[in-house]
């Protein structure tokens, strides 16, 4: 069945693959329009944003101290660079180019691992027991649109100030119920609150789109690759400096007896 996923814009951990399965499941192709001409999507706006985004995760990157925070703390370097990419998409005129690939290869593989793997890396010990789950589905999904997308084109359509991009997807609704588990799902089931708060507005946050975009207005979405990177700022300030101390802090070491 072939699917049209509304991947372009400001979209973090790429939450719009829920709106792909609710379109799925009526047959539909999904197409992103313009209310009045006005959106905010452009090749110069795309590489802006993207330059932005990735400033915020460099700093993300450079602030942390451990290394198991490392892939969690980039994801707005990721993200941004996926922005910056997409520029090039507009400027080689969509199609099925070099850029249109990399584009959806980290909008669909390697963000599928990615953010489980983030999360499962940065968890506490006692949490990483319940994100196994997520993360043997993230590389199951990442296998099955890895495979797609070596086997069958992915073609990127510039409809005025929109980009879509159309790739044929079978169960499509399993493939990313697999995705949004694998994504929303580790940042809900990882045990810090600022990213269960990211799960949560990226998962209302597509829904909500999903409504307005079946109105013919999708600009509210230019706001959320903003808000994930400031989350995830706000993350990496609240990380510890280093490993944990194997002794509690109010333990006396053999010196001071």
């Amino acid at each position: 069945m072939p699917v049209t996923t509304p991947f372009g814009g400001w979209v973090p951990v790429r939450a719009t693959a829920l709106v792909c399965m609710l379109e799925a499941s009526s047959h539909t192709c999904f197409r992103q329009q313009v209310l009045g001409g006005v959106m905010c999507w452009s090749a110069t706006a795309d590489l802006v944003a993207g330059s932005g985004i990735a400033a915020v995760g460099v700093v993300c990157v450079v602030r942390l101290r451990r290394a198991r925070d490392l892939p969690l703390g980039a994801l707005p370097l990721l993200l941004g660079t996926h922005q910056i990419v997409e520029s090039a998409v507009w400027r080689s005129g969509g199609g099925t180019g070099p850029a249109t690939l990399a584009w959806a290869v980290i909008a669909l593989p390697l963000l599928a691992v990615w953010v489980p793997f983030g999360v499962w890396l940065a968890a506490p010990p006692a949490a990483r027991s319940r994100l196994v789950a997520p993360a043997a589905v993230g590389i199951a999904t990442s296998g099955v649109l890895a495979y797609f997308l070596g086997t069958r084109p992915v073609t990127a359509q510039i409809r005025g100030h929109t980009l879509g991009y159309v790739l044929d997807l079978p169960h499509a609704p399993l493939i990313v119920g697999g995705y949004l588990l694998a994504t929303v799902g580790s940042l809900l089931l990882g045990g810090d609150p600022l990213l269960r708060l990211l799960g949560v507005l990226v998962a209302a946050g597509a829904v909500i789109c999903a409504a307005l975009w079946r109105l013919e207005f999708i600009s509210t979405w230019c706001a959320f690759a903003a808000v994930a990177a400031v989350v995830m700022l706000a993350w990496v300030r609240r990380r510890p400096d280093g490993p944990v101390p194997p002794r509690l802090s109010g333990a006396r070491s053999p010196a001071g007896r």
